[in-house]
This record gives structure tokens, sequence and C-alpha cells, in this order.
């Protein structure tokens, strides 16, 4: 697996894009991603679509990568960790958070994590609420128009519309504008909407070798 980054300056702080969909804040020393869906292939398999678990083991791998790249000293999910309440796949990656006790765990809620007592204490959260502010920042899973502060936001699973002589070609991005940072979706077992993203912003097209700017 390869990390390709891209550094970019908001608001007078450094934020390091990756092609592996996460970003880190050195001045924090914060890993922030975004819309885990831990538990979407269970939830299938359930439902009598068969879906090995790998994806979610590839999701994980490429996390602890990420993790003993940059060494945060913790990491921010902003909404939508959990897809469909406890199943199997939460089991495993409740096995793969405790090989990191030191490593603090914030949980900004998204629309899919409806988290009960015991399941919260099951996911060792260090912190769990529906939005966060820091130094000037705003951390909330879907964007509001309200808000002052500018916000780093997921939810949309947002991808760029590439045109090409043969085909059209779909990728994910993170999107900027002047009051939101947009992030995509960490998990690959997820769609990609290039229809409802901001408008007039910066797109930071990715894929497993590069960042391009757009």
């Amino acid at each position: 697996m390869k990390i390709a980054t891209k550094n970019i300056t908001v608001q007078n702080e450094i934020f390091t894009l990756t092609n592996q969909r996460a970003l880190f804040w050195e001045a924090q020393k914060t890993l922030v991603l975004s819309d885990l869906h831990i538990g979407k292939t269970a939830h299938f398999r359930k439902n009598g679509i068969a879906l090995a678990n790998q994806i979610m083991k590839n999701d994980l791998e490429r996390l602890s990568i990420l993790i003993e790249y940059f060494q945060p000293e913790k990491f921010v999910v902003v909404g939508d960790l959990l897809h469909a309440g406890d199943n199997s796949d939460v089991d495993e990656f409740c096995t793969w958070r405790n090989r990191y006790p030191d490593l603090g765990f914030y949980l900004i809620e998204g629309n899919h994590d409806r988290i009960s007592k015991p399941l919260e204490s099951k996911l060792c959260l260090n912190y769990k609420s529906k939005s966060l502010e820091l130094n000037g920042f705003m951390f909330i899973h879907d964007f509001e128009k309200k808000h002052p502060n500018l916000q780093i936001t997921g939810h949309i699973h947002p991808g760029f519309m590439i045109h090409s002589a043969v085909k059209k070609i779909r990728l994910p991005c993170f999107v900027l504008t002047d009051k939101q940072l947009l992030l995509p979706a960490f998990s690959e077992f997820t769609g990609l909407d290039t229809k409802n993203i901001p408008k007039n912003g910066k797109f930071y097209v990715f894929t497993d070798a590069e960042i391009y700017e757009i």
C-alpha cells in the first residue's frame, strides 16, 4: 500500500491529506477520517447476501498502516463508525481497537451510529458527541449551514467524475470550500456521490498512487 500525501493550509493550520481516505493534523497529532461503516458486510450477510468480511479487514489494515505512519495521539471518526448497530464485525473492530490502548478514540456521531450504553463501553470510546470544536474547527458528520466555524464533515461519500476520451471515471476525493472540508468515506465498500458535493470548492482527487488538485 502506497501512502501519497498532500499538505493544504486551512485557516493557518496545515492538514495532510492522504490517498488512503484520511487526513492528519500534525499540530494536534490527530488522524481524522469518516464513514467506516463497520458491520456493513455482516448486515448484508444477515440479510442473505454473502459478502466476506475481508472488506472490513482491509479497511482496518489500512487504518493500522496510517497509525504506524503518522503516530497520532488520537483519531477522530467524523460519523458513521458503525452501519447497523452491534454485530460480529463490531466484535472484530473492538479486537482491533484494543491493539491501541494509548490512542484516544473520538467519535462524532453520524446517522448510522445507533450506540447503546453497553455498545459504547464495548467500543472503548474516549469521547462521543454530535460535534466537537477544536482550535476553531467544528467536526460534525453532516454540514450545518448556519454554524460560523469551518466544518470538517463526512456523510456524503464525495466523488469526482473525470471524463476521458474512452469512458467516465469516478474517483473519491476531499472537497474544500471556505466553510467546509469534506472527507471521503474511509471504507472502500461505499458508493461515491458526484452530484451532491459542495459547489465552488477545490477538489483533491486521489488514486492508489497520487493526489491531484482540481
